[in-house]
């Protein structure tokens, strides 16, 4: 539920929504909104909770402001599971209606959720999926694989399990042995377009395929980007776009991307390993040790971070501090090699030939980096390192992409062979394109001239009507009578008027209570009674919007009025 509100809102050109894994660092922790506000850099949280009974589902929800904790909105939701789908759009439009009202002019399409299945359990079963594929490790890959595909064995019309399959064994035949899966996932990338051919979450994983299982770059940033104009606020493919720069040496598009998403994501443990990465393959390893330790602050047991951290370490020249790290992280990635790596780097000590040998022959299953081939290199054993970084190059396989830049290759760089990879598989391969994402709507709703009788109409309403007497007036209603759609009014009120829907609507309501509150037939009723009676809905709304108007207390404006009249 969560994340699809979070997706659904995040198509709203101008509106900034925080990605689901900066969102859920906060799930069941007991935080500050306000603290929780400044973290995450947002003016506004959603929080709430989901309890299932059987086919029925109760959804409690909380919009509230993150600088003084005020509850702009809540609403309770009772429904059938059969309705998830419609329940999901009725939620994200009527926050999505809120913030409008409060903060200003955004376009809101009729509906922000399409119902993607009607079979609710294969739905389940692909949100379990994607929980699996997005730990980001084997073993999520592994399990995300059989989640997928039983969901696809439940409803073979439903198009994200293919795209996430196809994604899972894009990374899986890169990354293992079985290169035979790469044609697994071309497979289900072509069954999932021919069920949604306009699907981000396709062009992703054929972009995945094509990086990763082909090193085909220029085919691979197509589909980024493609993935990313369907939704500019897909963080995943824009870092997958990210990893393709860096693979190529385009770091400064790499750190432009990487800054970018981090404005979206700011919590994301993938993205500071990102980040953490360019910086490494930049040769600025304190940067890199930085960006990293950013990182496992988030997740300490993320692995790929942790393996990014014992390099730093190595280069850093910090050995008394790796080797309290390799005997205090189960996850670390080859210790006996790393410490190796170590005193080859740093020359702290020679190595007899033999032990570099027996180091090397360890077999290396699904390690994040090439550590037999850094030891040969930096041992200066180059004809070994050569012959294993030719014959994984060539076989394209997804530890060795970044081999053009990776520090501890630098004694390969003169030889030939190396020099041939390098022209063979990396030149000339994707064209210089900085895409930046759109994320503001510019085109103008209506002409000044257009909105001039609808100014009229909206004016007779307030002035003659009293509609702000109405405690339940919103901008939708109000649309409606005076006949015009939601996002034009909401363009006019804003962009003609100068203000938002709630200070436009309040502005009558406080002018009525100024006018009730000074009038002596009114001294026996209460100025809350008043505020109530010229259309506010609460105490909290009153007293805020007094204050911010009048800057004063609405007793101590009472008061200062009638003695000046007298």
């Amino acid at each position: 539920m969560t994340e699809e509100i979070i997706n659904a809102l995040s198509k709203i050109n101008g509106l900034k929504v925080t990605a689901r894994t900066s969102s859920f660092v906060f799930k069941k922790v007991k935080k500050d909104v306000r603290h929780i506000g400044n973290e995450l850099g947002v003016s506004l949280v959603l929080e709430g909770s989901v309890r299932k009974a059987g086919n029925s589902v109760r959804i409690t929800t909380q919009l509230i402001r993150t600088d003084n904790g005020f509850h702009i909105w809540s609403e309770n939701f009772d429904r059938k599971l059969d309705d998830i789908f419609a329940l999901q759009d009725e939620i994200s439009l009527l926050i999505a209606d809120k913030i409008r009202e409060t903060y200003g002019h955004l376009r809101i399409e009729g509906h922000l959720v399409e119902a993607s299945t009607s079979n609710i359990e294969a739905y389940n079963v692909y949100l379990k999926a994607r929980f699996n594929h997005l730990k980001w490790d084997g073993d999520g890959i592994r399990k995300a694989i059989e989640l997928y595909t039983q969901c696809i064995q439940m409803e073979p019309a439903y198009s994200s399990p293919y795209f996430g399959l196809a994604y899972c064994f894009a990374m899986a035949g890169s990354w293992g042995p079985d290169a035979a899966l790469l044609d697994l996932a071309e497979q289900n990338i072509k069954e999932g377009f021919r069920l949604n051919a306009q699907s981000e979450l396709g062009y992703y994983a054929q972009a995945t395929l094509s990086f990763w299982g082909h090193w085909d770059f220029q085919k691979a940033q197509e589909n980024y980007i493609k993935a990313i104009q369907l939704n500019p606020k897909y963080t995943e493919a824009e870092e997958g776009l990210i990893e393709l720069y860096t693979a190529v040496g385009d770091f400064d598009n790499a750190l432009q991307h990487v800054d970018q998403i981090l404005t979206i994501n700011p919590l994301s443990t993938n993205h500071f390993f990102t980040k953490a990465n360019i910086f490494y393959l930049m040769h600025d390893f304190g940067q890199a040790e930085y960006f990293t330790d950013q990182a496992l602050h988030l997740d300490p047991g993320f692995t790929h971070a942790i393996a990014l951290k014992q390099l730093c370490l190595i280069h850093n020249g910090k050995q008394k501090e790796l080797t309290e790290y390799l005997k205090s992280t189960p996850l670390a990635e080859r210790p006996q090699a790393c410490q190796f790596l170590y005193d080859l780097v740093n020359e702290t000590k020679n190595i007899d030939n033999e032990v570099i040998e027996k180091v090397v022959r360890e077999e290396e299953i699904r390690t994040l980096f090439p550590w037999n081939l850094f030891i040969n290199a930096q041992a200066n054993r180059i004809s070994d390192a050569i012959t294993e970084l030719v014959s994984c190059v060539d076989l394209k396989v997804g530890q060795y992409v970044n081999f053009k830049h990776t520090p501890l290759l630098l004694p390969l760089h003169n030889e030939s062979e190396f020099q041939r990879l390098v022209t063979e598989k990396l030149q000339g391969t994707y064209a210089h394109i900085n895409l930046v994402a759109s994320r503001e709507d510019k085109a103008p709703a209506l002409s000044k001239e257009e909105a001039a009788p609808y100014i009229k109409r909206l004016t007779e309403l307030m002035e003659e009507k009293d509609a702000y007497l109405d405690s339940g007036i919103t901008l939708r209603s109000t649309a409606k009578m005076i006949d015009l759609s939601p996002n034009k009014l909401s363009y006019l009120i804003n962009e003609f008027l100068g203000i938002n829907f709630n200070d436009y609507i309040n502005g009558y309501r406080l002018k009525a209570f100024q006018e009730k509150a000074t009038n002596p037939a009114n001294s026996h009723l209460t100025l809350l009674g008043l505020a109530y009676e010229s259309g506010f809905t609460s105490k909290s709304v009153f007293n805020d919007f007094f204050k911010k108007k009048t800057g004063l207390t609405p007793k101590a404006w009472v008061k200062k009025t009638i003695a000046d009249k007298n």
